[in-house]
């Protein structure tokens, strides 16, 4: 009878307890879920301006795209001229840190281009860029 007591207890000890294991690796998903940056798009695929200045920016918090129609596409969503800056307050409050880049068609009218400027002034963004192609 004392034999088989020794039996239970070494295997009970012999159990390997993956709990903690398993609540590091869910902290960790968690982790690289909130940290992550997801890619943006416009919704539009414009046929952008050729610029000798053109250099990446690293931080995007809004991506607005302007096609050679005159249609303004934020997060893939055709969107009225009159909630613009509405659609950029909302996106800007989700990182504070990050820049305006408008993607114009090179054939966009430049009154949609100033429908976005003028949004992003009135949502108080510093940073505004033109998306070009590099030369």
């Amino acid at each position: 009878m004392t034999l088989g007591k020794q039996r239970s207890s070494a295997d009970d000890e012999s159990d390997i307890n993956l709990t903690p294991m398993l609540d590091v690796v869910f902290i960790m998903l968690i982790f690289f879920i909130v940290t992550a940056t997801f890619i943006k798009q416009t919704g539009a695929d414009p046929r952008l301006a050729e610029a000798v200045t053109s250099r990446p920016k690293p931080t995007v918090s809004v991506l607005v795209g302007i096609t050679a129609n005159g249609d303004i596409m934020i997060d893939k969503k055709r969107v009225d001229p009159d909630h613009v800056r509405a659609q950029i307050e909302r996106l800007h409050a989700e990182n504070p840190k990050g820049d305006l880049v408008i993607k114009p068609d090179v054939n966009a009218d430049f009154e949609k281009i100033r429908v976005v400027l003028n949004a992003a002034r009135g949502a108080k963004i510093p940073n505004v860029s033109l998306a070009t192609e590099p030369n």
